[in-house]
């Protein structure tokens, strides 16, 4: 077995992995990775990639149908499924040499594809190696979640895994889970010809705020999608060539495939964690606010840390560590700023506190201030006039902000950043956004905070009035 002394090694090549790899190598720290499986991670090979080249094949498809709004006259589009799929492959294939072996040898991190587990405090083993390291981040990332459904394990079900292995389109997907995966295939393979019913525990997008959800899911339910909400599936079963879900509340629903996007769980099974002192809770591996394990020697980030499984928020935590393990600075994570998005046409994002969270917080210092995109000039030109913002407000500062249409997942990053500087409202409206733009909505919206102290106050028009007798 080959021995290897390393200044920091790294379990799992999926985003956060990567991440810590290549900033931590190219400052100069000796770095070891291992990866059995594809580069990349979930993100590329099944994740954000895949499915938002998908979704944008189903957009190109659902403009068709809307044409005529801009005075244009097309026929009903043509779906070619495998096409589509296709174009799936093309956007992984075209991204992956980011993500290479190649590319992280030439930045001098030494890369070994086998799995590892830990055999003490310091040291991870492979097959082959065995590597004492000063410091061990655990980044092994995320699977899909398969419920105790009864007679699953005799269906031939689909995760985000498995999904783009389908050649054929699917004449009625069924979809177990409300969640943004689940809600995001719904709508591209309903824009792609499919028959579509979604079928979630308790209201679908449960995270997000309930009139904006509300508000995509009539759009979702306009497109012909049948969502069917608070209601569990307890059985699944074949039928003939297709399969039959049945619900807790004695509903049964019909499909040519099912997809299976209740959620995520942490891998952390076969890392021997316990050997190395580590603790792990019902999501993931416990850690403090620096990330840290119970022992101090091992980071864990990402999914496998238990909190919010996006892939931004691992590439935050990358950021985390490396300042820590390669520079030896203290550094802490938050989560008050990380946003997250909905990839849906129209989009749904959120950053924060909601409005029911910020009331309890915040109680009568908390104002809430709004816009429709109806109110947007380029909103009115694309004819995409459905959604609105909504920005909670404490002590002049943005605490929290949900936005539902297009582009909202762009749009969205202004108040991530307003929240991680502690920006204030009037910072925001001093902004400058070229016109006609969609980004007009977060500095319009943070105007509206100030509509009523400067222009529905008796005391500022007489000031006012006060002012022009004098001025010459």
């Amino acid at each position: 077995m080959k021995h290897i002394k390393t200044d920091i090694v790294i379990l799992g090549a999926g985003s956060g992995g990567l991440s810590v790899a290549a900033g931590a190598a190219q400052m100069g720290a000796d770095v070891t990775l291992l990866e059995p499986a594809e580069m990349g991670g979930d993100c590329l090979n099944f994740g954000c990639v895949p499915s938002k080249a998908l979704i944008a094949a189903a957009s190109v498809a659902h403009t068709a149908f809307r044409s005529e709004t801009f005075g244009v006259t097309t026929g009903a589009p043509q779906v070619d499924y495998a096409a589509a799929m296709d174009h799936v492959k093309r956007a992984r294939d075209t991204i992956a040499p980011h993500d290479s072996q190649e590319r992280f040898e030439g930045l001098g991190v030494r890369v070994i594809r086998e799995a590892g587990r830990f055999v003490s405090e310091d040291e991870i083993e492979t097959d082959t190696c065995r590597i004492k390291a000063r410091r061990i981040v655990i980044a092994t990332g995320s699977r899909p979640l398969v419920p105790p459904i009864d007679g699953i394990e005799d269906v031939p079900y689909l995760t985000n895994e498995t999904l783009w292995d389908l050649r054929e389109r699917p004449d009625h997907l069924l979809i177990i889970g409300g969640g943004p995966i689940g809600i995001e295939m719904a709508q591209a393979h309903r824009r792609l010809g499919c028959a579509v019913t979604v079928i979630a525990g308790a209201r679908a997008l449960p995270k997000d705020e309930p009139e904006f959800s509300a508000l995509l899911l009539d759009r979702l339910r306009n497109e012909g999608i049948e969502v069917v909400e608070g209601t569990n599936a307890t059985a699944a079963a074949r039928d003939g060539d297709g399969i039959v879900v049945d619900t807790d509340d004695g509903r049964r629903f019909t499909g040519s495939h099912l997809l299976v996007a209740v959620g995520r769980k942490a891998n952390t099974e076969g890392l021997d964690l316990d050997k190395a002192g580590i603790k792990t809770t019902k999501t993931g591996v416990e850690v403090d606010d620096r990330l840290r394990t119970a022992n101090r020697r091992v980071y864990a980030i990402g999914d496998a840390a238990g909190g919010l499984q996006f892939t931004h928020v691992a590439n935050y935590h990358a950021g985390i560590v490396v300042r820590q393990a390669a520079l030896g600075v203290p550094a802490k994570a938050r989560t008050d700023h990380l946003p997250w998005t909905t990839y849906t046409r129209p989009e749904l994002a959120h950053v924060g506190l909601t409005e029911q969270q910020a009331r309890e917080k915040h109680g009568d210092r908390l104002r809430v201030v709004r816009l429709d995109y109806d109110q947007n000039d380029r909103a009115v030109t694309e004819a995409e006039t459905a959604g609105m913002i909504k920005v909670m407000v404490a002590r002049g500062r943005p605490v929290g902000a949900s936005i539902v249409g297009a582009q909202a997942g762009d749009l969205i990053a202004l108040w991530s950043l307003a929240i991680a500087n502690n920006l204030k409202m009037s910072q925001i409206s001093s902004m400058v956004a070229p016109y006609p733009t969609l980004a007009e909505i977060n500095k319009r919206v943070a105007g509206a905070y100030f509509t009523p102290t400067l222009f529905e106050n008796d005391t500022v028009k007489g000031l006012v009035r006060l002012v022009q007798r004098w001025l010459p």
